[in-house]
C-alpha cells in the first residue's frame, strides 16, 4: 500500500521479515546481525512478543553468548514453557548442568521436553548415573502421568548400556512395551544396540528376529552385538544377510575382526571393500592401521599410510585417531623414527599420543627416550594414566633402573592418585627380579593388594629364578601359578627347565610326568614374516609346510656353515632328521 508517496509495511510483513532474519542469524551464528535485532525489538516494542522473544534467547545461545541468553531470558515479560525449555537445552548442550537442573527446579511445569534436554545431554558427556538419576527423579515428579517417547528411551539405554547395568536395561526395556514403544525402529536400534554393550546378544537377536521394519542400522547393531562377545562367525552371518551395507557395516566387521584378533579376515574384509568401491573412513583405517600392527606387515601398513596421504593430505593431522593408529602401527614395527616425525608434527595430541611413544620406545629399548618424553608430557601439563605408567616401568626394565622404577611407582600413587594394577607390579617383580633382588621381588608381590591377579607377578619372578637358578623361589613361584592357572603348560616346561639347567633330572622328569599325567599340551612355537603384504607363517615340527624340504635342507646348509666358522658346538639335538625342523 502506497500514501503521499512513501511505502508502507504491515505490521504481519514487519513480522514476517524479522522471523526471517532470526532464522538466518540463528543458521550463520551471525551475533553481530542478532545484536542489531535485538534493538529493532525493543524499539518496536516486538520484545514484548513472546515468540520474538524467545526467538532472540536461542539466538544468543546458538552464538554461544550465554551471558545475553541469560540476560534476555530474565527480562522476559511471559515466559512460556518454550522460554524455559530454551535455556535448559542451552545451558544443557554448553555443558552447564548445575545451571540446567538449577532451572528445571525453578520451572513452573516441566515437560518431556524439559527432561530430555537434561537426559541426553548428561548422556552424550559421559554423565550416565546422573541422566539416569534425572530420569528417576521425572517419574517421581510427575507420579508416572509424564509420556515418555523414543528420544527418552535412546537416552536411558544408551547410559544403561555405558554403565553395563542389565537389570535396569531390562526395566528400560519393559516400559517401553507398556507404552507400546517396542516396535519403533529407533527404540529397536537402541536396545539391539544396548544388549549388546551388555554382553547379551541373545536379548539382542531377540528382539531384532521380530522387528517388522529394519534398516542398515538394525543390521549394524546386531553384527556389533555379536563382534563384541567374540561370536565373528554369527557377526560374518548377519553381515552376509544385509540387504544394504555401507562404510559403517564393513567397519563394524572389519573392527570386530581385529578385536578378536583375527586381523587376516580383518585385511580381506578391507580388500573386498575396496573392490566393491565401498570409500572406507577413519575408523577404518584406524582398525585396518591395528591389524597390520597386530601382524607385524609394516609393508601393507605402509601402503595404508600412503593411501591416507593421497585422500587427506595434510589434513591428515586433523584426525588424531588416525594418527595414532600410525604411530602405533610404527612403534610396533620397531620404526620409531616415523613414529616420532608423526608424534611431533601433531599439534593435539591426546594422551593415548603420549602413550603410544612412550610405550613404543620402552618396546624397543630406548628406554631413555621413553623417560624423556614422560618428562616432556609432565612438564606440558598433561596427566598420564595408568597405561602411561606401564610404558615408563617398562622403558625402567629395559634400562635396569630399579631405583627409577621404585620413584615412579610411587609417583603414581601420591601424586596422580592411581591406583596400581597387577602389571606395574609385574613389570617392578621382573625389573628386580633380572637385578637378582629376587627377595624384595618377592616382597613386592606379597606386598600387592589383596584381589589382584598375581599370575603376571609369579610368572615374571619364575622367568627371573630361570636367570638365577634360585630353585627354592623357582618352585614356590611355580606352585603358586599351578594353583591359579593349571592348564598352562608353559609353567610346567619352564620348572622343569629350570630343574634341568640344575642337574635336578629326577625333579625335572617328575614334573614331566605331571603334565602327562595333567595331559596338557605345549602349545607350539611359532613366527612369521612379510612378502609382498602376505604373512608366511612357520611352526615348529610342521610337516606339512608346501616347502618343508626346502627350509630343511636350508637349515642344515647354515647350521653347517656355523659349524664351519666355529661359531657355536651343535650337536644333533639341534638338528634331528627324526624331529624335522626345529
Amino acid at each position: 500500500m502506497q500514501s503521499n508517496g512513501a511505502t508502507t509495511i504491515s505490521t504481519n510483513d514487519r513480522q514476517n521479515y524479522c522471523a526471517a532474519l532470526f532464522s538466518n542469524c540463528i543458521k550463520t551464528k551471525n551475533l553481530k546481525l542478532g545484536r542489531a535485532l535485538h534493538s529493532h525489538l525493543i524499539k518496536t516494542a516486538l520484545f514484548l512478543d513472546t515468540f520474538f522473544a524467545n526467538r532472540l534467547v536461542q539466538m544468543y545461545s546458538k552464538c554461544n553468548s550465554m551471558d545475553c541468553a541469560q540476560k534476555a531470558f530474565d527480562e522476559l515479560p511471559f515466559k512460556n514453557a518454550r522460554s524455559w525449555n530454551l535455556m535448559i537445552s542451552a545451558h544443557s548442550q554448553m555443558g552447564s548442568f548445575e545451571n540446567a537442573r538449577r532451572l528445571l527446579d525453578e520451572m513452573p511445569e516441566p515437560n518431556l521436553v524439559s527432561y530430555n534436554s537434561i537426559i541426553s545431554s548428561f548422556g552424550r558427556s559421559g554423565f550416565y548415573k546422573k541422566a539416569i538419576s534425572v530420569f528417576k527423579g521425572m517419574q517421581k515428579w510427575s507420579q508416572g502421568d509424564l509420556l515418555i517417547d523414543e528420544f527418552t528411551f535412546v537416552s536411558l539405554t544408551n547410559a544403561c548400556a555405558s554403565l553395563a547395568a542389565l537389570e535396569l536395561l531390562r526395566q528400560v526395556h519393559g516400559v517401553a512395551v507398556v507404552m507400546g514403544l517396542d516396535f519403533n525402529v529407533v527404540v529397536c536400534n537402541a536396545l539391539v544396540d544396548a544388549y549388546g554393550k551388555c554382553g547379551v546378544p541373545e536379548s539382542s537377536y531377540w528382539i531384532f528376529s521380530r522387528m517388522d521394519e529394519k534398516d542398515v542400522v538394525s543390521w549394524t547393531s546386531m553384527l556389533v552385538a555379536y563382534a563384541s562377545a567374540s561370536r565373528l562367525e554369527d557377526a560374518c552371518l548377519i553381515f552376509n544377510q544385509m540387504p544394504v551395507r555401507n562404510d559403517v557395516s564393513w567397519t563394524a566387521l572389519i573392527k570386530g575382526s581385529v578385536q578378536n584378533g583375527d586381523g587376516e579376515r580383518a585385511l580381506s574384509l578391507f580388500r573386498k571393500m575396496q573392490n566393491e568401491a565401498v570409500i572406507a573412513n577413519d575408523i577404518t583405517y584406524v582398525s585396518i592401521l591395528s591389524a597390520c600392527a597386530d601382524l607385524a606387515l609394516i609393508g601393507m601398513g605402509k601402503q595404508i599410510h600412503c593411501r591416507i596421504i593421497r585422500i587427506r593430505s595434510s589434513s591428515i593431522f586433523d584426525n588424531v585417531f588416525v594418527v595414532n593408529a600410525l604411530i602405533d602401527m610404527y612403534s610396533k614395527s620397531g620404526n620409531m623414527i616415523s613414529s616420532l616425525r608423526l608424534f611431533e608434527r601433531l599439534h593435539g595430541k591426546d594422551i593415548v599420543t603420549w602413550n603410544s611413544v612412550i610405550t613404543g620406545f620402552a618396546q624397543n629399548g630406548h628406554g631413555e627416550a621413553s623417560l624423556s618424553v614422560f618428562q616432556k608430557m609432565i612438564q606440558e601439563n598433561v596427566r598420564p594414566n595408568d597405561v602411561t605408567f606401564i610404558g615408563v616401568l617398562s622403558a625402567c626394565s629395559h634400562s635396569g633402573l630399579e631405583s627409577e622404577a621404585l620413584r615412579l611407582l610411587d609417583m603414581m600413587k601420591k601424586k596422580f592418585g592411581l591406583i596400581p594394577r597387577s602389571d606395574h607390579y609385574a613389570i617392578l617383580v621382573d625389573l628386580l627380579g633380572r637385578k637378582n633382588r629376587l627377595k624384595e621381588a618377592l616382597e613386592v608381590i606379597e606386598k600387592a593388594p589383596s584381589g589382584s591377579d598375581h599370575i603376571g607377578m609369579w610368572g615374571a619372578l619364575l622367568a627371573t629364578c630361570r636367570i638365577h637358578g634360585n630353585l627354592e623361589l623357582a618352585k614356590r613361584a611355580a606352585e603358586a601359578l599351578f594353583e591359579l592357572e593349571p592348564k598352562n603348560t608353559g609353567r610346567y616346561v619352564m620348572l622343569s627347565n629350570i630343574y634341568t639347567t640344575a642337574g635336578r633330572w629326577d625333579d625335572a622328569h617328575q614334573v614331566r610326568r605331571l603334565i602327562d599325567n595333567m595331559d596338557l599340551k605345549k602349545e607350539a612355537g611359532s613366527s612369521w614374516i612379510e612378502v609382498k603384504n602376505a604373512r608366511h607363517m612357520f611352526v615348529a615340527e610342521d610337516m606339512f609346510q608346501s616347502q618343508v624340504e626346502d627350509i630343511r635342507e636350508l637349515l642344515l646348509n647354515l647350521v653347517n656353515q656355523m659349524k664351519d666358522a666355529g661359531c657355536m658346538h651343535i650337536e644333533d639335538p639341534f638338528y634331528s632328521e627324526d624331529n624335522g625342523v626345529p
